[in-house]
């Protein structure tokens, strides 16, 4: 099974929605557990890089990479 690579500014599209209608997320910091912050109301939430993966229905948009390689 091969890693999503994930950056700063990405917008993915989870399976569920969040109870305010968006399913859409930018990601906010990355690690251990990714930071996503919803596009609908702006709220923040972290989970594991495990679980995120599973729940990621599909890039959105790519965001600007903080540091190029």
């Amino acid at each position: 099974m091969a890693l999503l690579e994930v950056r700063l500014g990405d917008v993915y599209r989870l399976k569920k929605p969040h109870p305010c209608g968006s399913a859409e997320w930018r990601v906010v910091r990355l690690g251990a557990d990714i930071g996503l912050r919803c596009l609908g109301c702006q709220h923040r939430i972290l989970l594991e890089r495990r679980l995120f993966e599973r729940r990621v229905v599909g890039l959105v948009a790519k965001g600007a990479d903080a540091h190029p390689q």
